[in-house]
């Protein structure tokens, strides 16, 4: 059955699209999860159109062989990693930029279109395509619709389904599925668009999106506000809620995490010793509306006990800031191997949030480095472990859980954007509880009978 399955794949993509050397197919069995788990694929396969996604579809569907739709790979929740023996389905081909319309705003795209690539384009028209992941030099759309990704100017803009008008998507008999409009409003039938947008692959193969565009903000200004400890920080960030205030960007560092960017990138932020978590924040008003903002924020902070504020309008200066917050990941990988936690909680618990990563971080005898999007409470503690040394891999699993316990315990989720993947299935269970799992499970079982698509992701049919 297997080598039939293969003989069909070969005649309906061409030979040069169906990887089964499995040093190659090493490249695409897993994500950045280092945790969750993956398995051998029988094939990985790389449609180059919508026809070729159907036919591997249908190909599968007759043989009983499970897919794992995959974009780039920039996940870290396990939600793209393989099944033994299964087909993953990569759409990194389908990277087309079909349309941009200025006058309604809006584009249309394949899945393979890279964040930044898309933003880019539109830039050209005026236009701007808010969603920005921290990978978006190199995440795919695909993978920011499958997950419904955020970023860092979510606090204004939204995540990735607030800017989703329509979809195309290949189901599982292989038909081809058309959601939403490109009108402004429409509300003709259930939002088939949102149930598809953050379903992780479970559903269907996102094949096409319609995306809605914003004019271009003008230039940001910047502030960046230093504080000793996270509790002056959080209650800042509450602040600035209340009052109304919407800053483009607000993005919060804990201790650990400024020693590992300044270490990175070999410069001071400014932070100053033993400062306890900064907070960086632009607003993209435009002029005096945005300096306005910026001294609104900048005094809050210093009404909230910021031993350092700092504000600039220049270009340059705010993107240098910024180059810190970015660099996170890669300063932290410095320290050993790592794995990022994504949990939410209200704005008002962040720095209860922060402080009990602090107290988990004694207890289990490890580093975890703290930031995130304050905007949005969206918070990603990583732990930080050494791989080779006897018990950590163990300690930093338990103090994954320890946070996602602790995320739940603050009213919040175990998932801001990054997903569930193979990684959190029993805390989505917990989140969900038993009358909302069993809607999910009916919802995919009408959609896919045969559990064809990356069965066991997000949670189990049993």
């Amino acid at each position: 059955m297997t080598r039939a399955l293969l003989t069909t794949l070969r005649t309906e993509l061409g030979a040069e699209a169906v990887l089964t050397d499995a040093d190659v197919t090493a490249a695409y069995t897993r994500d950045q999860m280092p945790l969750a788990p993956a398995g051998q694929p029988l094939a990985v396969v790389l449609p180059r159109d919508v026809a070729g996604v159907q036919a591997t579809v249908r190909a599968c569907a007759a043989a009983g062989v499970p897919i794992v739709p995959r974009g780039a790979g920039s996940g870290i929740c396990g939600g793209a990693n393989a099944l033994e023996g299964c087909v993953v389905l990569v759409t990194t081909k389908l990277a087309d930029i079909v349309e941009i319309d200025p006058e309604n705003r809006l584009a249309v795209v394949q899945p393979g279109v890279v964040n930044l690539d898309l933003r880019e384009a539109v830039a050209k028209h005026g236009l701007f395509y808010p969603p920005d992941p921290s990978s978006y030099d190199w995440c795919t759309l695909g993978g920011n619709l499958a997950t419904n990704a955020g970023g860092l100017c979510c606090v204004k803009y939204g995540v990735t389904s607030d800017s989703v008008l329509g979809l195309e998507v290949v189901l599982a008999d292989g038909s081809l599925l058309r959601t939403g409009r490109r009108t402004v409003k429409g509300v003709a039938g259930y939002d088939l668009t949102k149930l598809f947008v953050g379903s992780e692959g479970t559903l269907g193969v996102i094949t096409e999106a319609t995306l809605a565009l914003r004019p271009l903000p003008q230039a940001p200004g910047t502030l960046a506000a230093a504080f000793s400890s996270t509790r002056d920080a959080g209650a800042a960030v509450s602040r600035i809620v209340r009052e109304g205030l919407v800053p483009s960007l607000m993005e919060i560092m804990d201790a650990t995490t400024i020693d590992a960017v300044e270490k990175h990138l070999n410069t001071e932020l400014g932070a100053g010793s033993g400062s306890g978590a900064l907070l960086l924040c632009q607003s993209d008003a435009g002029g005096e509306l945005a300096r306005r903002e910026l001294a609104a924020i900048e005094q809050i902070c210093r009404d909230t006990g910021a031993e350092m504020t700092h504000a600039t309008d220049d270009v340059a200066e705010g993107n240098l800031l910024m180059q810190a917050r970015r660099s996170v990941h890669y300063g932290i990988e410095a320290l050993g191997a790592s794995m990022t936690d994504d949990v939410c909680v209200p704005r008002t618990r962040i720095a209860d949030l922060i402080e009990g990563c602090e107290r988990i971080s004694e207890d289990v005898g490890l580093r975890i480095a703290v930031c995130g999007h304050a905007g949005d409470g969206n918070m990603h503690p990583t732990v930080i472990y050494d791989a080779d040394a006897e018990g950590e891999f163990e300690r930093a699993r338990r103090a994954f859980d320890a946070i996602l316990e602790l995320g739940l315990s603050l009213g919040g989720t175990v998932t801001g954007e990054h997903g569930v993947g193979k990684f959190k299935q029993d805390w989505l269970e917990r989140e969900l509880g038993p009358v909302g799992l069993h809607v999910h499970r009916q919802l995919k079982r009408a959609l896919d009978p045969g559990n064809l698509f990356n069965p066991g992701s997000m949670f189990s049919l049993e």
